[in-house]
């Protein structure tokens, strides 16, 4: 490992991406720019850091998020792949035994299926087959989530896959300076990474400067409330925050968390939230039964159950397959919907 990637990786027990020289001066960003620059300069600290998978390279990928790279570090180093995610994911495997890093994307969400094999028996386990001896610095990329209205296969909420299978961390960016941040530390650290990428988000812009951000397994509170709480990732921290704010004009000051990492999750965080609130509303896209908010509330319920003032509410998607554009919005947790399960949970 490079001594860059080594101080990245230090930066995940409790620094920032910033304390490597990573960061640049305040400007606007797009969610895709941030994680193109993210890629620009990992690829440029650590020499033994490659990024493959379906038109990555000549194309630029196809939200731009690895635009330029190939012609700024070469095809030994950026390069397309073959239309076989199980085998991109092998040879990221491989790899890693030779000494490399690698970040690997998969096109969509539900092309990455045909890879879970190889993810979930060899990405995930290798490391503790091997009692440490090799690390696993493979990155995985995702473009995931709707809203985009995109076609069958291009909109799926795979996080719970990947936060079932021990061995991986989960991470989820909602904005472009955090998608900066979470992919910096995903690529230095030495155990594989999901990095689930929201598509409805790639163009949103955010302004500030890249690299000031904790690391993986760290929450954030976006918007103070001692009323209630919403808890939420990826392209649902928008509405969450929209529903927030309508919520106001009832005299109602709502708390929103953006929990950015899945696996492992801020437990104290969440705990602190559930403590000062008395009420949580978990809101994701994914189907409900066994989806992430059945989760966080049964860590609520296990951490502060004498101090909720309600039952923990979920706002999710519905159990069913992921519908056509035409009922997407229907589908998606909606900010009236948020507001019902809110409203429901103060006046209970």
């Amino acid at each position: 490992m490079s001594e860059a990637a080594a101080g990245v990786g230090a930066a995940e027990a409790g620094g920032t991406a910033a304390e490597v020289g990573a960061a640049s001066e305040a400007r606007e960003w797009t969610l895709s720019g941030a994680l193109n620059q993210a890629l620009r300069d990992a690829l440029t600290q650590d020499t033994r850091l490659l990024v493959f998978g379906e038109d990555v390279g000549r194309s630029g990928g196809v939200f731009r998020v690895t635009d330029g790279l190939q012609t700024e570090f070469g095809a030994d180093r950026v390069f397309d792949t073959p239309i076989s995610e199980a085998g991109i994911a092998g040879a990221a495997v491989g790899l890693a035994f030779a000494g490399w890093r690698s970040v690997i994307e998969f096109q969509f969400d539900a092309f990455s299926y045909p890879a879970l094999e190889q993810v979930i028996d060899h990405v995930a386990k290798m490391r503790e087959r091997v009692r440490g001896r090799v690390d696993m610095p493979i990155t995985i990329r995702i473009p995931s989530f709707g809203g985009i209205r995109g076609k069958e296969h291009h909109g799926e909420s795979p996080e719970t896959y990947y936060v079932h299978t021990a061995g991986l961390k989960v991470v989820v960016p909602s904005s472009a300076l955090d998608g900066y941040t979470l992919l910096r530390h995903a690529i230095a650290d030495p155990d594989p990474v999901i990095v689930l990428e929201p598509k409805a988000r790639y163009w949103s812009k955010e302004t500030g400067v890249l690299g000031d951000g904790p690391g993986i397994g760290v929450g954030r509170v976006l918007r103070a409330g001692n009323d209630a709480a919403i808890v939420t990732y990826g392209a649902m921290v928008a509405t969450c925050l929209e529903a927030a704010e309508s919520l106001e004009g009832d005299g109602i000051q709502v708390r929103v968390v953006d929990l950015r990492s899945l696996s492992p999750l801020d437990d104290a965080l969440l705990t602190k939230c559930a403590v000062e609130t008395g009420r949580v509303v978990v809101v994701h896209e994914a189907p409900r039964t066994l989806g992430m908010a059945a989760e966080v509330a049964a860590r609520i319920m296990e951490s502060a159950f004498d101090h909720l003032e309600a039952p923990v509410g979920r706002v999710t998607g519905y159990d069913v397959p992921y519908p056509p554009a035409s009922l997407e919005a229907d589908y998606r947790p909606s900010v009236e919907r948020i507001r019902a399960a809110v409203l429901k949970a103060v006046h209970y």
